[in-house]
């Protein structure tokens, strides 16, 4: 072995005995001088505190701190000057280990390397006149920075928290944060601008509550990773550099500042979660938050930030901003779910500045959302849910699609929408209640073209139909409306004041004033208003089962008025031109004023109305009738239900006024005898041919005389309808061939009792007579008959002498 190599050996063996030597003899000294260093402990950890800080033994642990000095400080208590008043201990610690600096150790000084500390409790207290137990530490002086290091105040390099509770509780600020520490390890370094440490934690939140009336965040969770933390003397700040740790097994990135120079301290912290998902997002919050959130959920990760600034005073809640980032994802409300869904997201507590940080100003915001939503495309730049206390959602919608995309969420008892195309753009503004849009009001409009729609409670067919509605801040205009069923074409232009509000509230009142122009309008393809509405089928769904029953609730609740043009009206045989009307639609059925048709070459006038039950309609008119063609007008209504006197039988011109009621049957026909009322005519320039009930009482009575061409210059008279039975008011016929007069019943049924007295002087003999007075004298001068009409065979009449006349 070379000399150099022998000596360097010898050396560092009397080195080293020696530092054993040394070290054996420190630890003789400590264990016997361990009181006199636990009072010396007792009095550096003391040193800086406005409080006591009392340990209840001491044990030295050489080989653990070798090669310095190791200390277990058993039952270590650290209170404040004031602790009998509030009785909140800032430390309780069953076991504070400490490293002392040995070469210090030795000069008499007691310099503390690291400190740990196990199985203890540290309560912050703060009461509610913000007097807290952290006033045990007193503040560093700027007079202590030019101090020797001796004097200077107590610094150690690295210290570790295992299984501590630790409690800030301040009463003033209602904030309350708990962290069941597992563990804690750090090390600091102290430049010049102040202190830097790098930590590693894991820890049990039980509590981050800002505000102890609203809960807490991240609550029963656990957190864990690295922190760099920075303090800078200048500014009395402390940063937290974003680093990546764990809450709840997700990834996030948190960074913080707490200006510790400001009375109370002031913090901001940002946390960013770069993928999430909604359920484990909204679970971190505070329950006011969480729980208007779990009732909505996305089925992907999300992109989210959130900035949190406040301070440790009394200043209520913190400002939060939260921002979050949708792709592709599918988005579930408690109306249905919206499929891939685009949108950015930010919440705020904060929403107008100045009023505060509570729910009454936080906002929920959306920002160029897309989706579909039960197969229809839904575009939303912007939409906003404001007063999280009495949430109020508004925003701008808009959509292109296929209305029958609309069949599922109106649902097939109400309309049946076959084909058509829609362009919808609408800004909107609804409460919320129980996280579904209320009442929602909309301004804007929507258009629908080339539409087939089938109204099913009311059987009626539309095709070829488009419709504009526009919806104003309070009422509803309806324009270039189409309608097309059957051969029927109608164009609408209609409006609803204060629409969106009766809608809601009293469906009853909505009044839809309408303008109907129709080149051509069939009746009878309209018969579906007469019969019984279907009843409407309940749906799982309670969102659609709402809107399909506020939508049926104003179509048939609400009140309708028309103003009605048409230029060619048909029902069954009837054909009327240049028909103008006004009519009334309600609940209870129609009324109809100031009808006014062209027919039969004449003019029919009518007011009326019509009143539905639960079985028939009943309906009430009176008209007016001047020169129609009585041929004409018998054949369009079938004979009013007549098969003695049909339209083959009358000729002339009529005039007429009537008053009668009836019923209707579900497909427009009048129901058998239900007609009551009576019916004032005059006939001029009449004919009455092949009528049965005279050529049979000719045959016997007046054989040489044609009577099956009998005319009348002028023929009057008043039938009084009751059902079955039409009451013949006591009528003077004056004919060609014939002179009568009738009185009695005619019965569509049994009971027909008509008197007929006819006298046998021919009334051409009568011809050359101009005084009409003397013409009335000589009417029925002579041999006079009296027959009288009664019920016969297979419902044919009969006729026989009266020989009950007087």
């Amino acid at each position: 072995m070379p000399n150099w190599t022998k000596i360097s050996l010898k050396i560092f063996s009397v080195i080293l005995g020696l530092f054993i030597f040394t070290f054996i003899v420190l630890a003789i000294y400590v264990h016997a001088n361990k009181q006199k260093l636990l009072v010396a402990i007792t009095e550096e950890l003391n040193r800086n505190l406005d409080g006591k800080l009392t340990i209840g033994g001491m044990e030295p642990t050489f080989l653990k701190g070798f090669p310095g000095v190791s200390l277990v400080l058993n039952n270590v208590v650290m209170q404040d000057k004031k602790w009998a008043e509030h009785r909140h201990t800032l430390l309780s610690a069953k076991k504070f280990n400490i490293a002392v600096n040995a070469l210090a150790f030795f000069k008499g000084i007691i310099e503390i390397k690291k400190i740990e500390i196990n199985q203890a409790v540290i309560y912050l207290y703060t009461d509610s006149n913000g007097y807290s137990n952290t006033s045990v530490f007193k503040k560093k002086s700027k007079d202590t920075l030019g101090l020797k290091e001796s004097q200077s105040l107590p610094e150690w390099r690295k210290f570790a928290l295992n299984h501590v509770n630790f409690i800030i509780d301040n009463q003033k600020g209602s904030k309350l944060f708990q962290f069941e520490i597992d563990e804690l390890t750090g090390k600091i370094d102290y430049p010049d601008s102040g202190w830097r440490a790098a930590l590693q934690l894991k820890i049990l939140v039980k509590s981050l509550a800002f505000n102890t009336k609203k809960g807490s965040f991240i609550k029963d969770k656990i957190l864990e990773g690295p922190f760099l933390v920075y303090y800078n003397n200048k500014s009395e700040v402390v940063t937290v550099d974003p680093k990546k740790i764990k809450i709840a097994e997700e990834d996030f990135i948190i960074g913080a500042k707490f200006y510790t120079g400001k009375d109370p301290v002031e913090f901001a912290i940002q946390i960013k979660a770069p993928k999430i998902l909604w359920k484990n997002a909204y679970g971190l919050l505070t329950p006011n938050i969480s729980k208007k959130l779990k009732m909505f959920n996305l089925n992907k990760p999300i992109i989210v930030n959130c900035n949190i600034a406040g301070n440790m005073g009394s200043g209520g809640d913190p400002l939060i901003n939260v921002g979050a980032m949708i792709r592709n994802n599918t988005l579930s409300t408690p109306g249905g779910d919206v499929l891939n869904c685009n949108f950015d997201g930010a919440y705020t507590n904060n929403n107008f500045k100045g009023q505060g940080f509570n729910d009454a100003n936080s906002a929920i915001k959306l920002y160029h959302f897309t989706g579909i939503y039960e197969e229809i495309p839904v575009n939303i730049d912007t939409a906003a849910i404001n007063n999280l206390e009495r949430p109020v959602a508004s925003g701008f919608f808009q959509s292109d699609f296929d209305i029958t995309k609309l069949n599922r969420l109106i649902g097939a008892d109400l309309l049946k929408l076959n084909s058509g195309k829609a362009i919808v753009k609408l800004a909107f503004k609804a409460d919320i209640v129980d996280f579904k849009l209320s009442k929602p009001f909309v301004q804007g409009r929507v258009l629908i073209n080339d539409a087939a729609i089938n109204y099913v409670p009311r059987r009626l067919n539309f095709k070829n139909t488009s419709i504009s509605l526009v919806f104003t801040e309070k009422d509803l205009l309806i324009k270039n409306l189409r309608l097309q069923t059957g051969k029927s074409i109608v164009n609408m232009e209609g409006s609803v004041k204060n629409f969106l509000n009766l809608y809601y509230s009293a469906p009853e009142k909505i009044l839809l004033t309408w303008q109907i122009r129709s080149p051509e309008l069939h009746l009878g393809e309209f018969f579906g208003f007469l019969s019984q509405r279907k009843l409407a089928v309940k749906k799982k769904n309670k969102f659609r089962s709402t809107f399909s029953e506020d939508l049926n609730a104003a179509f048939e609740n609400s009140r309708v008025a028309l103003d009605l043009v048409v230029d060619k009206v048909y029902y069954h045989k009837f054909l009327a031109t240049d028909a103008r009307a006004e009519l009334f639609l309600s609940q209870a059925g129609i009324t109809v004023k100031n009808v006014q048709v062209k027919h039969a070459g004449g003019l029919l006038k009518l007011n009326g109305s019509l009143i539905q039950n639960k079985h028939h309609n009943y309906f009430a008119i009176n008209t007016t009738i001047s020169n129609v063609d009585i041929k004409n007008f018998f054949y369009s209504f079938n004979n009013f239900g007549l098969s003695t006197i049909t339209s083959e039988n009358l000729r002339g011109y009529l005039f007429s006024k009537t008053k009668i009621a009836g019923t209707l049957t579900e497909n427009g026909k009048i129901l058998k005898n239900s007609i009551n009322g009576h019916v004032i005519f005059d006939l001029k320039q009449g004919e009455l041919i092949n009528f049965e009930p005279i050529t049979k009482v000719g045959q016997f009575a007046f054989p040489l005389r044609d009577l099956n061409n009998i005319t009348f210059r002028n023929l009057n008279g008043k039938f009084d309808i009751k059902g079955e039975t039409i009451t013949i008011n006591p009528m003077n016929i004056s004919s060609n061939v014939l002179n009568m007069d009738v009185a009695g019943i005619y019965s569509l049924g049994s009971g027909t009792n008509i008197a007929l007295d006819i006298p046998l002087r021919n009334p051409k003999k009568d011809d050359e007579i101009e005084d009409s007075d003397e013409k009335r004298k000589k009417r029925m001068k002579g041999i006079v008959l009296h027959i009288l009409a009664t019920d016969g065979e297979n419902g044919k009449i009969k006729f026989k002498w009266n020989k009950n006349h007087e």
